[in-house]
């Protein structure tokens, strides 16, 4: 009788512990499949956020040719004011950059667009300058042009004092002929653009681009190609900004 008690004891002692191991088992199974389940919606909102990215097949296959060529491209920005906070690709797809070819936002993003306007320019001392030439086909746009040689001559200061005059006079804008260099426009369909983007460490392009198409949500379809890739720019920052 004796030893049937302590058994008896022994049981009810051990019994929480297997319960408790059971319950730890179960939890461990249940974040593993809630880790699965979340790696694989991720998957999905990828895949369904590249779809609300892409511009249409009808685009693509209406400038094939043009594609066909190096260094272009056919891209979608979507409203900035829209999106934010809603994508999981960072930038809400209002964003890209021409030489990473992504709508990441990042040190490289050359374009952005947001209200209805184009924007270059986003961080540090980076900055550009867009030029609107008006409904002038993609095909025309040269570097030796009237409106284009000012960017495309235009040399990217080292220092960063520089840096910043350049940020400043491409917030004011400055005319060469009829036009106005400036670091923000109004995006309208049907016209040509020219843009100069330098983000120091990482790229310094001339891109010239066309609006061929406005959805109902908003987004821009914009057909591209890079006229000059320059040498990577480097910035000698100043003393006081040098621990920052």
């Amino acid at each position: 009788m004796h030893r049937r008690t302590l058994f008896f004891a022994l049981a009810l002692l051990l019994l929480p512990a297997t319960f408790s191991g059971s319950g730890v088992r179960a939890q461990t199974s249940d974040r593993a499949k809630a880790a699965a389940e979340i790696e694989s919606l991720r998957e999905q909102i990828k895949a369904r956020e590249a779809i609300l990215l892409a511009p249409s097949n009808e685009d693509r296959q209406a400038y094939a040719n043009f594609l066909a060529q190096p260094h272009t491209g056919l891209i979608r920005l979507l409203p900035r004011e829209k999106w934010v906070w809603k994508l999981s690709t960072p930038g809400d797809g209002a964003y890209y950059s021409f030489t990473r070819l992504t709508h990441e936002y990042g040190n490289g993003s050359d374009i952005s667009l947001e209200q209805d306007n184009f924007k270059v320019g986003f961080a540090g001392a980076n900055f550009g300058f867009l030029v609107n030439l008006g409904d002038t086909p993609l095909e025309n746009v040269m570097i030796e042009g009237e409106a284009v040689k000012p960017l495309a001559e235009f040399q990217s200061p080292t220092i960063e004092k520089g840096a910043r005059e350049q940020q400043r006079r491409s917030s004011e804008g400055f005319k060469e002929g009829e036009r106005t260099h400036i670091d923000r426009l109004t995006a309208t369909v049907n016209n040509t653009y020219v843009l100069r983007s330098v983000n120091y460490d990482t790229s310094d392009v001339l891109i010239a681009f066309r609006v061929v198409r406005k959805d109902d949500d908003g987004s821009m379809v914009l057909l591209w190609k890079m006229l000059k890739r320059y040498p990577k720019p480097a910035l000698e920052r100043s003393v006081a900004n040098a621990g920052q």
